[in-house]
């Protein structure tokens, strides 16, 4: 159990993290393509990467929640005397 919450902290969550830094140069790259100036930089871009870490944030909360919750819940169960 404590090696499935090791691998997923230490394999998953930077996977995410190097997605979400993968699809926000995508972004930036197919917009200045398009030719959006600073204003869209400042702005519109600027939300959307806090949406897409907000995003990566809560699934990373739902693939680790039953682990935790795991070891919250084995910890109380104490051995009856």
């Amino acid at each position: 159990m404590k090696v499935s919450i090791f691998l997923k902290i230490f394999f998953v969550l930077p996977l995410i993290v190097f997605v979400d830094y993968l699809l926000m140069a995508l972004i930036g790259c197919t917009t200045c393509l398009f030719g959006l100036g600073e204003e869209f930089y400042c702005g519109p871009f600027c939300l959307a990467g806090k949406i897409i870490l907000a995003l990566s944030a809560i699934f990373f909360g739902y693939l680790i929640y039953p682990n935790i919750k795991a070891i919250f819940k084995s910890e109380r169960n104490g051995a009856s005397a």
